[in-house]
């Protein structure tokens, strides 16, 4: 059974967007199974995750992994920016 799950993030600014869109482009490109790809885009200040699986497992899996990396990019640019 294909599932298909849809985040959209929205972002303070369009220097976040750029950041996490460059960072998760190499994971994007080439998926890491079969069983499961993403496509990220942006939409004004919102950063739109699209992930299709071949199951629930795959794509529980696979948005817990790029909803960690957008997590953790973010926490790193808000470090960097109170820091500077």
């Amino acid at each position: 059974m294909k599932t298909k799950a849809t985040v959209r993030l929205q972002l303070a600014s369009e220097k976040q967007l750029a950041t996490l869109l460059n960072a998760l482009a190499p994971e994007t490109a080439v998926p890491a199974t079969k069983r499961s790809r993403a496509v990220i885009e942006k939409e004004d200040k919102f950063l739109i995750l699209n992930v299709e699986a071949e199951d629930t497992v795959a794509l529980r899996a696979m948005l817990n992994a790029y909803l960690r990396w957008i997590s953790s990019a973010l926490n790193v640019m808000e470090v960097i920016e109170n820091t500077g």
